[in-house]
């Protein structure tokens, strides 16, 4: 018993969290042996704000770096939205630090003028500069209409800047790290950061070169959808968890990281031959159907918690999905047939016209195999439409889930309004939240 309660999702995502927490704050708090004397209260706060900001920053290369460990615990979808969450919180903090001290001893102002300044400064005034910029074309990089690889480039060279720069800051001012071991420890830091980078952007590449794929196949599916075909060369390709995801450079090198994330389509059971079944949406992926066989192909994965597999003890599930939604949750059938579950499935699947349902035969030959029930909802129906029409809302949803809303585990993939709405309306239908599991489109 305590064997398992030590190995739970739950304790070891906590563990992570913990952990997180420790690195953070563990750096000031042997900053603060030893520390300056007779200086202001504001002035020290200032500075503790300012290398928490700095640590914050440097543990995002942790959280960027796909590291297997951790992405199990929580799936990339969530440990990207706190990237960028906590990201801000310490952007906060660094701008705060030099703001207070600004107030606490204005004469501080002047070490902004670039010229006049030590270098010091000069390394703060750039870094922080390095930070904002790295803000701005991260939230607003739609708004500013920069392409996903250059931004993603530059990304990567801004952060390493912005962490660079603030560390060359503080063993400038040599207040707090003056002490030998205390730079140490800090260079330490960024240097582990500097190499998650380099893990990222070279090493994994490596790898990847090392195992590569050819695509076999590219044929289309209903709704404006085409399947991607793979097989590995050379090696026994990648066991993956159905609902889960991969990361696929087409064509180019690894090393060119213009990768894009889309979920597998196909049995886990069957890694000789993974399928991606991607919607022709915008401008990589109008490009799928243009692929010829025998192109190269490179794989990072599989990724996600977005799997059935997580749930061995639920009674059954219900799968709700909209448009291309319905490629996790194919693949979720598909490997569960394979399998032959007795468990029972709840497919309540949201579509534009009857032609747009993707898989929509295979659905019906699925439902041969599994005790599969498939609810299709279409928002554009023909006259002769009998089944169910508009929106997967509460309504809808009250009359197709078990009573016993606890006994099955819940699974929506859609567009984020639709998911908005799907998981307030089970919310209102009682279904605990725990049981409510959610795969977002967009990773980037």
């Amino acid at each position: 018993m305590k064997s398992l309660l030590m190995h739970s999702p739950i304790v070891v995502a906590a563990g992570w969290i913990g952990a997180y927490l420790f690195i953070t704050i563990l750096p000031l708090l042997i900053l603060l042996i030893y520390p300056p004397t007779g200086r202001d209260f504001w002035i020290e706060f200032s500075v503790a704000l300012g290398f928490i900001g700095l640590a914050m920053l440097a543990l995002q290369f942790a959280l960027t770096a796909r590291i297997n460990r951790i992405e199990a615990s929580y799936g990339v979808d969530i440990i990207l939205q706190f990237h960028r969450y906590i990201s801000l919180v310490a952007f906060t903090l660094i701008l705060i630090h030099p703001l207070i001290l600004f107030i606490v001893q204005p004469e501080t102002v002047e070490l902004l003028n670039f010229i006049t300044a030590p270098w010091r400064a000069r390394a703060a005034v750039l870094g922080t500069l390095a930070l904002i910029l790295l803000i701005v074309t991260t939230v607003w990089r739609k708004q500013l209409n920069i392409p996903y690889e250059p931004w993603r480039t530059s990304h990567g060279v801004l952060a390493v800047l912005a962490v660079g720069l603030g560390l060359a800051h503080g063993l400038g001012v040599g207040n707090y790290l003056g002490l030998f071991w205390k730079a140490v420890l800090w260079i330490a830091i960024a240097l582990t950061a500097f190499w998650l980078l380099i893990y990222v952007r070279l090493v994994k590449p490596w790898f990847m070169e090392k195992k590569p794929y050819l695509v076999e196949a590219v044929r289309p599916e209903r709704g404006d959808v085409w399947t991607l075909a793979l097989r590995p060369r050379g090696h026994e390709g990648f066991r993956f968890q159905p609902g889960q995801f991969a990361w696929i450079t087409l064509g180019i090198s690894p090393f060119r990281m213009r990768e894009h994330p889309f979920s597998m389509s196909s049995s886990g059971e069957n890694p000789e031959r993974i399928e991606f079944s991607i919607k022709a949406l915008g401008d990589f992926t109008q490009g799928i159907k243009d692929i010829e066989p025998g192109t190269k192909a490179f794989l990072d994965g599989p990724y996600g918690v977005f799997t059935t597999d997580r749930y061995e003890d639920s009674a059954g599930f219900v799968l709700i999905a909209g448009g291309i939604g319905i490629t996790p949750m194919i693949s979720m059938l598909f490997t569960q047939a394979e399998r032959k579950d007795e468990r029972p499935y709840l497919l309540i699947y949201a579509s534009k016209t009857w032609d747009d349902v993707t898989f929509r035969e295979e659905l019906e030959e699925l439902k041969e195999k599994l005790d599969l029930t498939v609810v299709h909802v279409l928002r554009n129906p023909s006259e002769d439409w009998s089944g169910e029409t508009g929106y997967v809302d509460q309504d809808l949803l009250e009359r197709y889930i078990p009573k016993r809303r606890g006994t099955r585990q819940y699974f929506i993939c859609a567009s984020p309004k639709m998911m908005e709405q799907v998981e307030a309306a089970l919310h209102e239908l009682e279904v605990p939240v725990t049981n409510i599991h959610m795969e977002h489109f967009n990773l980037v």
